[in-house]
């Protein structure tokens, strides 16, 4: 029985050794390491298409490659992304275009409340957008993906059942969804998403205009009881990579990263709008939210209201030397390709 027991002794401890050897094969397997910065929370929908894509990227080079994910801004925070990822604090990083108003005078156009219904549309149109122009505003970077958010609904403390409703009333927005809240009576409070569960809890804000996954992934509907549909704008996002990071990378590494971009941008927009109805059917379900229909009139008075911003965008855009006019021919294109 001692001499079994010994045998069984020293299999287990060799079995360990190789599991050991095993495991450090598979590590320095990895050639390449690569840091990749979020800065919303890891459950919400930019850090969940990220660790989708990481993946992706380390299953299609075989282990070649060694993503790195950095979620709630434990690497770089929302403002600071774009400059961390110009000066190398990190190769990847997530940016919503709102939060740097005129640096981005061509993508910007997605702000705009051009009538987009889902998060797949939105997306693929703003990954064929930028690859059909090749905007210089983002010479500095390789941009790997694009994505947008689902559109913009109301998320509030109060009912709002009417456009008088808004009249005064502290909301959360950035970008230009802030001049859309404003054009139609609002007090928009401009802040990232991440400062938004304090300021609502603080009475800073009464709400926010966002898209209403937010609703579960950051717990708003335990406080935002009332939801009122506008589906206005969507928040668009760039997934950006340092230059010299992008530059270092072999030749077959650089093509999976570039058959991934619109496959990117297209299993996001998919992913999103059904967590948008898994969302609200949690916040139904948990805290027996109320969904408001604002009536035809409102409806058509909120278009009305906001195409002077539309106007406002295309001065900025051509004085930026966009060819405004065709940008948004060709939005609208897409639009209507990939709604049907």
């Amino acid at each position: 029985m001692m001499r079994t027991g010994k045998v069984t002794g020293i299999l287990t401890v060799l079995m360990f050794c190789v599991s050991l050897l095993g495991s450090f094969a598979v590590a320095s397997a990895a050639e390449i390491s690569l840091s990749y910065a979020n800065f919303p929370p890891a459950k919400t929908f930019p850090c969940i298409q990220m660790e989708r894509w990481k993946q992706e990227v380390e299953k299609r080079t075989g282990g070649k490659v060694q993503v790195q994910t950095y979620p709630g801004s434990t690497l770089l925070g929302a403002k600071n992304t774009l400059r961390g990822v110009m000066q190398g604090q990190a190769d990847i990083g997530c940016i919503s275009l709102a939060y740097h108003p005129g640096v981005f005078p061509l993508c910007s156009v997605f702000e705009l409340p051009l009538g987009f219904t889902s998060s797949y549309s939105a997306s693929l149109a703003l990954w064929d957008l930028y690859n059909k122009f090749q905007p210089k505003e983002f010479r500095k970077f390789k941009v790997l993906t694009m994505f947008a958010s689902a559109p913009s609904n109301l998320m509030t403390k109060q009912p709002v059942r009417s456009l008088a409703d808004l009249n005064g009333l502290e909301l959360r927005a950035s970008g230009i969804l802030s001049k859309i809240l404003e054009s139609l009576g609002a007090t928009p409070v401009s802040m990232p998403m991440s400062a938004t569960p304090e300021a609502l809890q603080k009475g800073v804000v009464k709400g926010l205009f966002s898209s209403f996954e937010v609703l579960k992934d950051l717990n708003f509907a335990e406080i935002c009881r009332y939801e009122t549909e506008t589906n206005t704008a969507v928040y668009p996002f760039a997934i950006i990579m340092n230059r010299n990071s992008w530059n270092a990378l072999p030749d077959d590494v650089k093509k999976v990263l570039n058959d991934l971009g619109r496959e990117q941008a297209e299993w996001t927009g998919k992913y999103m709008d059904q967590h948008v109805k898994d969302s609200l059917a949690w916040a139904k379900d948990k805290y027996s939210i109320e969904m408001i229909k604002m009536s035809e009139a409102d409806m058509k008075t909120i278009k009305e209201k906001t195409l002077p911003l539309i106007e406002d965008w295309k001065k900025k855009a051509a004085a930026k030397g966009v060819d405004a006019d065709a940008v948004l021919s060709e939005v609208e294109a897409s639009r209507v390709k990939y709604e049907k």
